[in-house]
């Protein structure tokens, strides 16, 4: 029996010994630790701004953009040219930083639109980029221009075909107004500028292009970041009513001469036969 103890007592001294040593072989952690911290870059793009969350995201996947952009189909049609060309814009050809940047305004309630905002809402930053791209790979096909001849002897275009007065602003623009000439940003052809995010116009729905010039002349936006609608408000304040509706109908049926041919080529007579149009020739004043 007092063998058993002592080896109890033994055993005992030897598991506080461990414990001993256990304890002395962990580092102690200095009382000034700091804490584990995230940098603000690292943090999730969703706790961003949606616009802001842009500058996070890489080019888009146009191949991954076609499985997400399947919504878009109901209104803006599966290749970007809109089912109803009465009530819905055509995204095929738009530049992919405009469209991204569109719906990051419309999720950020920046650009309000009711339609659009919950399908934006779903979409993360680079969601937004990938549909993007995949619209960007599209080819945008022509409207056509209204060459109904303008029968009002109040008007300073009397005489002139519906489209023509919106022709020769779009090229050469109102000196006397300081109207510049739209193709100097937008390209002779409507095609835009991605590089600046100017978007393409040309065969665009002339309702749509009268509302967005409307909005511009009005001056009022929703958006945090005004530049580039500061750009458009400037200019489309100098124009009238009747000059929005003829430059919209000429960009409806403004295209690249180039696409008109190969819709031709492929069978889609809708683009092919689309006019009245320019080529892709910068316009002499």
């Amino acid at each position: 029996m007092r063998n058993a103890r002592l080896i109890g007592i033994a055993g005992l001294a030897v598991l506080a010994a461990t414990v001993a040593l256990a304890q002395t072989t962990v580092n102690p952690l200095p009382e000034d630790q700091p804490a584990q911290t995230t940098p603000i870059d690292a943090a999730s793009s969703t706790d961003m701004d949606p616009v802001a969350a842009l500058a996070t995201t890489h080019w888009g996947d146009p191949q991954a953009g076609a499985i997400k952009a399947g919504a878009c189909a109901a209104c803006h049609g599966l290749d970007g040219n809109s089912v109803d060309p009465t009530l819905y814009p055509n995204l095929a050809g738009q530049g992919e930083r405009y469209i991204a940047r569109q719906l990051a305004l419309f999720k950020s309630g920046q650009r309000v639109n009711p339609i659009m905002k919950p399908f934006a809402d779903t979409l993360s930053a680079q969601d937004m980029r990938d549909v993007a791209a995949y619209f960007t790979s599209k080819r945008s096909g022509a409207g056509s221009a209204d060459d109904t001849v303008i029968n009002d002897a109040a008007s300073p275009y009397n005489g002139m075909k519906f489209y023509e007065p919106g022709q020769r602003i779009y090229r050469v623009g109102i000196a006397e107004r300081q109207v510049p000439a739209c193709f100097a940003c937008h390209g002779p052809s409507g095609s835009g500028n991605p590089g600046s995010s100017f978007p393409q116009i040309g065969g665009q729905q002339s309702w749509y292009v009268a509302r967005r010039l409307q909005e511009y002349r009005s001056g009022e936006t929703t958006e945090a970041n005004r530049t580039n609608f500061d750009i458009m408000a400037k200019v489309a304040k100098h124009l009238t009513d009747e000059e929005i509706a003829s430059l919209a109908s000429y960009l409806q049926g403004l295209h690249n001469r180039a696409d008109q041919v190969a819709a031709a080529d492929t069978g889609n007579t809708a683009a092919a036969d689309a006019a009245p149009a320019d080529n892709t020739a910068a316009p002499s004043p």
